[in-house]
């Protein structure tokens, strides 16, 4: 037999009704402000009473509304990040090592991308000024001293990451990449393998990184004596659609194939990817019939065949270090900008002993 009971609608709606703080209070047979101050831990309530509070809070599954909470103390408990784009490998190490950090200090990380466009990025940075999150942090910022008034209306505490503040002054803190430094000792390392006609794979974006990873280029060639050939740069037009970074190198290794030169450095390991992938459909084998060095040191540069030679950025090191900065600032400490300097990670893309 088949017995069907029918619950009141009110007990029903009172099953699936969270706990609230009136009902611990009622069952504890004290005020709904003695509840919310035990909860909150505050020192008007004896020690005995918040143990008490707290044990009945936990037995009655009692959930903490967390918008109600942001509002009695004027906090939100998150931070805003503003990167490139979330396909970047790139981006997916560096919000790693941030959420690590956030993560012990019980913060939460809300992501927003800004596809290289500094009105998109602007668009997020007041977006999150507006959810009232306690700091930003802004990775491959398109900020310029134009946008200084702009930017400083901004009362939350806010780091770059992997750009060189220098032409800010004091205005912005940063976490950045010796991008010169990266770019040298790549093309050092091709110059030791006995390369001479070394060709520069960049990206259009005009990012101060990637100016400033072809001024590294430059300078090596230059400290070696090695006379420079516009024909060895291939950067794509800045002015057409935005191409990704895979098919960059897929599309203009070609015409460095032609211009003759038997190695390259590649302004990031997925531009990198993609010379590869156009070396396979060219027939040419890597490293015997050219070198490739990329940028990053992403997980993918070990995983691709032949595995990458790369210039290793830390990433998860300077995530971690942006957010560290982020949360000396909004506790009022005085910080300095870092500029990191990276390191050359070899692998068989550059293999000395197949080069010929």
């Amino acid at each position: 037999m088949l017995i069907l009971f029918t619950l009141p609608i009110a007990l029903l709606n009172m099953s699936k009704r969270k706990t609230s703080i009136e009902d611990i209070a009622r069952k504890a047979g004290v005020s709904h402000s003695t509840v919310s101050r035990a909860l909150r831990d505050s020192k008007l309530i004896s020690s005995k009473v918040r143990e008490e509070i707290k044990k009945l809070a936990q037995e009655m599954n009692y959930v903490p509304n967390a918008i109600a909470q942001s509002l009695q103390n004027q906090r939100t408990y998150t931070v805003g990040v503003v990167v490139t784009s979330i396909a970047d490998p790139f981006f997916g190490e560096l919000v790693e090592g941030i959420e690590q950090v956030a993560r012990e200090a019980k913060l939460n990380v809300l992501l927003s991308a800004s596809h290289g466009d500094f009105e998109q990025e602007i668009a997020a940075i007041e977006n999150f000024h507006y959810r009232r999150v306690e700091g930003i942090l802004v990775a491959d910022s398109r900020v310029s001293k134009q946008y200084t008034p702009k930017l400083t209306q901004f009362t939350v505490p806010t780091v770059l990451i992997n750009i060189d503040t220098e032409d800010q002054g004091k205005t912005f803190h940063s976490v950045a990449i010796d991008d010169r430094l990266g770019g040298s000792l790549a093309v050092k390392h091709l110059i030791e393998l006995g390369h001479t006609c070394i060709g520069y794979l960049g990206v259009g974006d005009g990012s101060k990184a990637a100016q400033q990873r072809l001024e590294g280029y430059q300078m090596a060639l230059a400290q070696a004596g090695i006379a420079q050939n516009p024909d060895w740069i291939a950067i794509p037009n800045p002015d057409h659609e935005i191409i990704k970074d895979l098919d960059i190198g897929k599309k203009m290794l070609p015409q460095l194939v032609e211009a003759g030169v038997t190695s390259i450095f590649c302004y990031n390991d997925m531009v990198a990817v993609g010379a590869l992938l156009a070396c396979k459909e060219l027939g040419l084998s890597v490293p015997r019939d050219l070198s490739l060095v990329g940028f990053d040191n992403t997980a993918l540069s070990s995983y691709v065949t032949p595995p990458l030679t790369t210039v290793s950025q830390r990433m998860l090191e300077m995530g971690k270090l942006a957010m560290t900065m982020l949360l000396d600032l909004s506790q009022g400490k005085t910080v300095e900008n870092l500029l990191l300097s990276p390191f050359l990670v070899k692998r068989d893309s550059t293999d000395i002993k197949l080069y010929r």
